[in-house]
């Protein structure tokens, strides 16, 4: 049954928040006590003092990691009693998926509409996907000389640190735990510390779903933790989603360490061309407005560059203003809003930023400012600038936020041009009435989601993810993303 405004407010007051660090099976303090503050940014209240952990504690984390691996008390266990294991987990998520949607919305500033019938779903079937997985990938026999047997194995990389994001806080950590876990790791996750609460609470159900002690981890606390991980000597892999500068530090810190294995999952400035034969423009327009405004724009894979041929720029924007309509900032805690707050401070006053800079460089269409649906929150309209080409920044580069900007073509081959002349590479999409125009074109955009006449409107987990570029490397979901944690084993017996 869905809940109403009133009946999250209330269930937001009784929220019990757990914000110890979960070590080896334990909440615990941070070393020395130290704690951090975290602030709703619905309304700028404090919601919890989360344990900022030290460098003490990311090596007390890793040596049970490393303990519970080496000793194989998860490792050594059969993919039939993982997948078990797994699927309790997944189960206590689901009985707890109100609580989880609430942290997330309280934390981060989601919608409650999108974190209980969007993200949780989502962690769930994530979860479920790897779970039953598991006992389903098998290695090779390899045909060589008769006089040898030879095969190929996967085997668990080892200790896994994952450091996530904050804009799908629990839905982020799943894709890299749950393949993680999955093919027999033990692994940490480093939340960020702007939405750590939901991990944390999921952390506690996998241990009592049976996870043993030291196999799942959870480190909140500031940007040296994630440090700490990638120039451990005793993590074997960090998967990382997050900015292009962090990224490469963590590849610097791989290399300045023990070469750990690196995977990166980076930013974006997507584009979205609406071909001159679009067969539907007002479905268009509403997938474009879908596409940067859901999240409030705060999405890796955000559609923030909408590439219309010239003939049809009057009456896309017409269409897009009424889709845009759609799409208003008030108080998550709402289900009726459409459009929650930005994650904090920092992030409002770096969109706010971009979008004072567009006013120089381009035409405002709609929005531009900030709005107060709940007081103390941080909140900006859904915002559209018309850009007379690509040069603009707000055009360029990634602001995470809900600005987008609309750019004219008069070709195809111009299309191609403007999309792939960025240093990203995550997803684009094509509209065309033409299946052959749309294909070709998808083969030319260098991107590692194409989508065709439509725009991020399916969750399928059988789909890799990841982009080309400076998006980053490897893939995540799909068993593609089981290859990121383990290692190939050739094995060769001589027979006779």
């Amino acid at each position: 049954m869905t809940k109403t405004f009133q009946q999250w407010q209330d269930m937001a007051q009784q929220l019990s928040i757990e914000g110890r660090a979960f070590i080896n099976g334990e909440f615990c303090d941070a070393t020395g006590g130290h704690t951090f503050d975290c602030i709703s940014p619905i309304d700028g209240r404090l919601l919890a003092k989360v344990a900022s952990s030290q460098r003490d504690d990311v090596d007390r984390a890793v040596s049970a990691a490393r303990h519970s691996f080496n000793q194989g008390k998860w490792s050594n266990v059969s993919p039939r009693e993982r997948k078990a294991v797994l699927l309790r987990w997944a189960q206590l998520l689901r009985d707890n998926s109100d609580e989880l949607a609430l942290l997330d919305t309280l934390d981060a500033g989601k919608t409650i509409t999108d974190t209980s019938t969007g993200d949780i779903p989502c962690v769930i079937y994530c979860l479920e996907w790897f779970a039953e997985a598991i006992d389903k990938v098998s290695g090779e026999v390899i045909s060589t000389d008769p006089s040898f047997l030879g095969t190929v194995t996967r085997e668990p990389i080892g200790v896994v640190a994952a450091v996530v994001p904050w804009n799908y806080p629990l839905l982020m950590a799943s894709w890299k735990f749950a393949p993680a876990l999955a093919a027999g790791n033990s692994v940490i996750i480093k939340p960020s510390e702007k939405s750590p609460l939901s991990i944390l609470k999921a952390a506690q159900l996998g241990h009592e779903a049976g996870l043993p002690a030291g196999v799942f981890q959870v480190l909140p606390g500031a940007g040296d933790v994630g440090n700490h991980l990638s120039l451990h000597k005793d993590v074997d892999c960090l998967a990382f989603t997050g900015s292009g500068g962090t990224g490469r530090k963590i590849m610097h810190n791989a290399a300045d360490s023990n070469l750990k294995r690196v995977w990166l999952e980076l930013g974006g400035k997507s584009p979205n061309i609406i071909l001159k034969d679009c067969p539907d423009l007002k479905r268009a327009a509403s997938s474009a407005a879908f596409g940067i405004f859901a999240n409030a724009g705060q999405v890796c894979s955000a559609g923030s560059r909408v590439l219309v041929h010239r003939d049809l720029m009057t009456a896309f924007l017409d269409h897009l203003k009424e889709a845009t309509a759609s799409f208003k900032a008030g108080n998550p805690l709402d289900p009726d809003t459409t459009m929650g707050a930005l994650v904090d401070e920092i992030q409002l006053n770096r969109v706010l930023g971009y979008i004072d800079r567009g006013r120089a460089e381009a035409k405002l269409l709609v929005g531009g400012t900030r709005s107060s649906p709940a007081a103390g929150g941080f909140y900006v309209e859904p915002t559209i600038f018309s850009c007379a080409d690509s040069q603009p920044a707000i055009a360029r580069e990634e602001i995470f936020g809900p600005v987008l900007s609309v750019i004219p073509f008069d070709t195809t081959e111009e299309a191609i041009a403007i999309a792939n002349a960025s240093e990203y590479g995550l997803a684009a999409a094509v509209w065309s009435a033409d299946i052959g125009t749309a294909h070709e074109m998808g083969r030319q955009l260098r991107a590692g989601t194409v989508w065709i006449n439509c725009y991020d409107e399916i969750v399928d987990m059988n789909f890799p993810f990841g982009g080309y570029k400076q998006s980053g490397n490897g893939r995540d979901n799909s068993l593609h993303a089981l290859e990121k944690y383990t290692e190939i084993k050739s094995t060769i017996m001589r027979l006779r």
